[in-house]
C-alpha cells in the first residue's frame, strides 16, 4: 500500500469541487486498442498562464501537436498584462477544443484549480505555459495509465532542458522511481517538473487541488512537489522511460526565483514532518542538499548569477557535506563561479546573460544518451542509490 497519512490533509489547499459525473471510457478503450476504438479517454491539458506571450504559442502548437488527439485545452490567464489571451483567442478560433479562462492575478496553484474544476477528463495533465512537449507525450503516458492497475495515479515522462531557441541545454530528468513514491519524493523531486506528468482525476478527488497557500506566503515554487507528495500517500507512480518533454530554462521563469523556492520546499518539508515524524531527521538533510544543488545552485549558474550559486553550494554542503563533497557538480560550479566572479565585471550586460544560458546550446539527444550512462557510474550516483535503498527498505 501506499506510504500511510498521519494527521488531517492540511486546510490551505484551493479545495477543488466536485467535477460532474462522466461515464468512464478507460477500460473500454483498453479492451478495445486492436479495434481502433473512436472513444479513447478525455485528457484535460491545463495550462497555467501569467505574461506568457513569448513561448505560450509555442506550448500550444507543441500540444496541438500530439499524437494522442482526444483532448480539451484549458488556458487559464492569471491577469496577464500582455498579449497572452490574444494569443489564445487566436488559437480557440482555429481550434474549439482550446478554452480559454481568465482570473484576477491569483498565482500558479489557483490558475489550476480554477482549470481542473472546469475541465471533464479523466486523466489531467499539467503543463507550463513556457514548456513542450515531444508528439508522443500524451500517447505513451495514456498507454501507461491504461495498462496500469487502478492503484497508479501518476504516469511521468523524462524531461530535457530547454532554452529560449527550443535547443537543449544538456540537463535532463530520468528517473526510474516507479510504485510507492512518497519516501522518494521527500528525499528527491525526481519527475523535476510538473509538465511531465499525466495525473488520473481520481487523485484530485481524493488529496484535494493545488495548495493557494505558498504563494501567499512568497513561497512559490515548490507547489507541484506538495501535489504529489499528497497523491503518493494513496497513489503509486508509473514512469515511461523515453525523453518527451522540454522544459524549458530561463532567467524570468518562477523556478529562478531563488529565495521563495528555498522557502517553498523548506515549508513542504516541514509539514511532511509534522505528518511523519517517523521519517529520521537525516532523510530532510540529504533532501535540502539535493534541492539546493540541483533546483538552485545549478539554475544560479546557468542565469549567470554566481554569488548565489557559491551560497547555495556552501548550503548544500551545511546540509549534507559528505553527499554534496561526492558531486562532481559541487567542484565544477565552485570553480567555474569562482573564475568568473574574478574575471567578471561584478554586473552582467543582457548580452552576457544571454550567451551564459546559450553556451552550450549544439547538446544532441546522443550526447545526452551517452552522458546518462556514465551518469549513472558516477561515485554519487552510486553512493546516493545506495542510502536511498537503505532508507527505502526500512
Amino acid at each position: 500500500m501506499p506510504y500511510a497519512r498521519r494527521g488531517p490533509m492540511p486546510d490551505s489547499r484551493c479545495p477543488i469541487p466536485d467535477s460532474t459525473s462522466y461515464q468512464s471510457t478507460e477500460r473500454l478503450y483498453y479492451m478495445n486498442t486492436s479495434h481502433h476504438n473512436l472513444n479513447p479517454p478525455l485528457v484535460s491539458v491545463i495550462i497555467p498562464a501569467y505574461n506568457a506571450q513569448k513561448f505560450l504559442a509555442k506550448t500550444l502548437e507543441s500540444v496541438l501537436s500530439q499524437t494522442y488527439q482526444n483532448i480539451e485545452i484549458l488556458i487559464v490567464d492569471d491577469g496577464s498584462t500582455d498579449t497572452t489571451p490574444e494569443i489564445v483567442k487566436s488559437f480557440a478560433q482555429k481550434d474549439s477544443r482550446i478554452i480559454l479562462l481568465q482570473q484576477s492575478n491569483a498565482g500558479v496553484a489557483a490558475a489550476r484549480n480554477l482549470a481542473i474544476e472546469k475541465s471533464k477528463g479523466e486523466y489531467i495533465a499539467p503543463i507550463d505555459a513556457d514548456d513542450i512537449w515531444y508528439p508522443q507525450n500524451l500517447e505513451k503516458q495514456v498507454e501507461c495509465l491504461i495498462k496500469s492497475e487502478q492503484s497508479v495515479g501518476v504516469a511521468y515522462s523524462w524531461a530535457l532542458d530547454i532554452n529560449e531557441k527550443d535547443l537543449l541545454t544538456g540537463g535532463f530528468y530520468n528517473s526510474t522511481i516507479e510504485g510507492e513514491a512518497y519516501k522518494a519524493l521527500v528525499y528527491k523531486y525526481f519527475m523535476g517538473n510538473a509538465s511531465s506528468s499525466l495525473i488520473r482525476r481520481i487523485c484530485f478527488e481524493k488529496v484535494g487541488g493545488y495548495n493557494c497557500q505558498l504563494k501567499a506566503e512568497n513561497a512559490q515554487g515548490c507547489e507541484d512537489l506538495e501535489l504529489f507528495l499528497r497523491i503518493a500517500e494513496h497513489y503509486q507512480f508509473k514512469v515511461v522511460p523515453e525523453f518527451l518533454v522540454g522544459y524549458r530554462q530561463i532567467p524570468s521563469s518562477m523556478s529562478c526565483n531563488y529565495a521563495a523556492m528555498a522557502k517553498s520546499h523548506s515549508l513542504i518539508m516541514a509539514q511532511v514532518r509534522e505528518r511523519h515524524p517517523e521519517i529520521p531527521d537525516n532523510i530532510y538533510r540529504w533532501s535540502n542538499s539535493s534541492f539546493y544543488i540541483y533546483n538552485l545552485a545549478v539554475k544560479s549558474n546557468r542565469s549567470g548569477n554566481h554569488r548565489s550559486t557559491l551560497f547555495w553550494l556552501y548550503r548544500a554542503f551545511k546540509e549534507d557535506s559528505l553527499m554534496t563533497l561526492l558531486r562532481h557538480n559541487f567542484y565544477i560550479l565552485s570553480i567555474e563561479s569562482i573564475l568568473k566572479i574574478i574575471l567578471s565585471p561584478v554586473t552582467q550586460s543582457r548580452s552576457d546573460l544571454k550567451s551564459t544560458l546559450t553556451e552550450t546550446e549544439g547538446t544532441t539527444i546522443s550526447n545526452i544518451n551517452r552522458r546518462t550512462s556514465i551518469h549513472k557510474m558516477l561515485p554519487s550516483q552510486v553512493y546516493e542509490r545506495m542510502r536511498f535503498n537503505n532508507f527505502a527498505n526500512r
